[in-house]
């Protein structure tokens, strides 16, 4: 992973869209700063799309399409983009499975859920699990006292033993059922927004991120970047961002956006 400093002026300036996580790459400690909002509303001001990709439940990403100062959101790890017209006054939703699948797969996480709580001693089903729509979230370290590296690791085997798929955020392991990642509805809803190709444009996209769940995005975008606490799971993820910030968490964001609006100013 190359210092953020080496990021090309000459790609920063032909990116034309730039997607990020939100726990701990956006946030710190669990707060949104004015500063990581700002820069979210910079990028786009500069003609930038930009479009969260989290593991956050559908209750919140409704709120984030609605209200905040970007084009579309990805969440609950892929299983759906939810995307706000203010001039029509519309929500349009797109979920990746149907609202039967849905509800069958809701059926069968919260049967899993009692097993992995049984199992697993101190993790607890995250506060907001009742606004999810696809997927299940257990808690091991955001309001509960961290787990061992052993005990996520049980967390996650779980839902593989049961068919599932388990991905590992900074705060939770979302688990589902169904073929998708973040990386399989980003591809859909740039089609779908801006009639992207993503294979076709890999190379003017931005990915920012922060712990294992983002590997697959890392391992598609040449130019993905990670705040610097992605170092924190260096050895355990499938693939790392190219470029690394020096700073943590949501001014780890900020100072990718502004090298990335810094080349486009000087160009």
């Amino acid at each position: 992973m190359k210092p953020i400093s080496c990021f090309p002026a000459e790609t920063a300036r032909r990116i034309v869209c730039v997607l990020t996580d939100i726990d701990d790459t956006l946030t710190t400690d669990g707060q949104l700063s004015a500063a990581s909002y700002a820069a979210l509303e910079r990028l786009r001001g500069a003609g930038l799309a930009v479009v969260p990709v989290t593991g956050r439940p559908a209750g919140w990403c409704d709120m984030i399409a609605r209200f905040w100062p970007v084009d579309g959101v990805i969440g609950e790890n892929g299983a759906f983009y939810f995307r706000h017209d203010p001039v029509a006054r519309k929500m349009e939703r797109k979920f990746i499975a149907t609202e039967a699948e849905r509800a069958a797969n809701r059926h069968k996480l919260r049967e899993l859920s009692e097993r992995i709580l049984s199992e697993v001693p101190g993790a607890a089903i995250s506060a907001d699990q009742l606004y999810r729509e696809a997927d299940l979230a257990i808690d091991f370290c955001e309001d509960v006292p961290p787990l061992p590296r052993d005990a996520v690791d049980k967390i996650v085997w779980l839902f593989e033993s049961a068919g599932g798929i388990a991905k590992v955020s900074s705060i939770h392991v979302n688990g589902w059922f169904g073929r998708y990642d973040k990386l399989a509805m980003t591809r859909i809803f740039l089609r779908d927004r801006f009639g992207l190709d993503l294979d076709a444009a890999r190379d003017r996209i931005v990915f920012c991120g922060d712990s294992p769940n983002d590997a697959p995005m890392f391992g598609f975008f040449p130019y993905a970047c990670g705040v610097a606490n992605v170092r924190d799971f260096e050895g355990a993820m499938a693939a790392t961002p190219a470029f690394v910030a020096n700073k943590r968490g949501g001014e780890g964001f900020v100072e990718i956006a502004e090298h990335i609006l810094s080349a486009r100013a000087a160009a």
